[in-house]
């Protein structure tokens, strides 16, 4: 485990929710009270940190910034729900590696729970709830009258020595947890939910951020379970900043998209990534490798193992030509570089597709090692544009990993 690596710390300093007027009866809106209880955390900066103990009950409100050394501490049965006054919510500018919003040009609606520039930052609880209730955002999404990019449920930027633990994330408007630009974070024993249909509902997207750990949680979601990523094409690749040093481990979870994932969004390179005793249900792709000529970025020392699949369409799968552009400005020769990915000890149960891996072309995908697979697949490999090497590896792969050795 890596739960150490960041210390839970105790705070001398204890402040209700209901101390700033919060009511936690679910019509009474409560952003003032939350944004009152930060503040005074904030500009009385008491020695250790404040705790911002949130009771029992379901407190509206909307999005709302946190800040250093703080707690947010959710009671059992306490519920932390957005609002769904999406014509206020507030819009902020693009992130620097994305050069625009992510779902559409220009700025992007802020988080439900937001925080920049951040350090000494627990949210925690006795498995309290952060509901986002998507389904307004969703629908926005589905008929096309989206004006930005959909707001994450939870969003650090610039951050450094976060802990997440014991709190439920539920019904995102798009990706659920998103550290972005961050060091030291620890996400562990978390739940996040969002229906099967959701769209774009990540559950944790570590984005060029170094020193992160993932464990012992359960993910049951729309989109990718786990999607490490790192900028998006010319303005991930200027911005020059890898996804590295990440642990994932013991996440158990259904998705109707990809259990780990690693992209599309991969400019700024990703690297040293340990994922391993992961168990996937019901899952469209167990493991899933995405990028696109335009993207660039180095994608190496990536070891997944101890992986069980069971009713899961595609055990694993590489992808040289996923996922869109920003805009028409990126560098088609900008080439992406997968060199050394283990894939090992892998198990699957009712498996359609045992494996496609189709690398870029004019950039092959190095290096790549399978070994001690059993995926009972109807249908056979897929390979092109890949090298590597393959053993005990059932049904048998393509003849590429088998007869190069790197």
């Amino acid at each position: 485990s890596c739960v150490q690596s960041v210390p839970m710390r105790g705070r001398r300093d204890v402040i209700s929710l209901t101390d700033f007027g919060g009511v936690g009866d679910g019509r009474t809106v409560n952003t003032w009270a939350f944004r009152e209880a930060i503040y005074r955390i904030q500009h009385l900066r008491r020695r250790g940190g404040t705790l911002l103990y949130v009771p029992p009950g379901v407190y509206l409100t909307g999005p709302f910034n946190l800040t250093s050394h703080m707690t947010l501490f959710l009671s059992k049965d306490a519920v932390i729900r957005a609002t769904q006054d999406t014509g206020n919510w507030p819009l902020i500018a693009p992130l620097p590696s994305y050069g625009r919003g992510r779902e559409r040009p220009g700025g992007r609606y802020m988080s439900f729970i937001h925080g920049d520039g951040l350090h000494d930052v627990i949210i925690t609880g006795e498995n309290g709830t952060i509901d986002g209730q998507g389904e307004v955002w969703w629908n926005m999404w589905r008929d096309g009258s989206l004006q930005y990019t959909r707001p994450h449920l939870l969003e650090l930027m610039n951050s450094k020595d976060i802990i997440l633990s014991n709190v439920i994330f539920k019904n995102s408007p798009f990706w659920n947890i998103h550290p972005v630009y961050c060091s030291n974070v620890v996400v562990h024993h978390v739940t996040i939910l969002a229906p099967f249909d959701s769209p774009n509902t990540d559950g944790i997207d570590p984005d060029s951020s170094n020193n992160v750990c993932i464990e012992d949680s359960y993910i049951n979601t729309g989109d990718d379970l786990v999607a490490i990523k790192s900028g998006w094409d010319e303005y991930g690749i200027a911005f020059g900043r890898p996804s590295s040093n990440i642990t994932v481990r013991r996440i158990t979870g259904t998705s109707s998209f990809a259990g780990i994932a690693f992209g599309s969004e991969t400019s700024g390179g990703i690297e040293n990534i340990l994922v391993e005793n992961i168990n996937l249900y019901n899952t469209a792709t167990g493991i899933f490798l995405k990028t696109n000529a335009g993207r660039g970025g180095v994608i190496r020392n990536i070891t997944v193992r101890d992986i069980y699949m069971e009713n899961v369409k595609n055990a694993i799968k590489f992808a040289g030509n996923v996922g869109d552009h920003p805009d028409n400005n990126y560098n088609p020769n900008a080439l992406p570089v997968v060199d050394g990915v283990a894939i090992v000890n892998v198990w699957g149960d009712s498996v359609l597709h045992p494996g496609s891996l189709v690398g870029v072309q004019g950039a092959p995908f190095q290096r790549i090692c399978l070994s001690n697979i059993n995926l009972r697949g109807s249908l056979p490999w897929k390979c092109d544009g890949v090298e590597g090497f393959a053993l005990g590896v059932h049904p048998g792969p393509c003849a590429s990993l088998v007869s190069t050795r790197s």
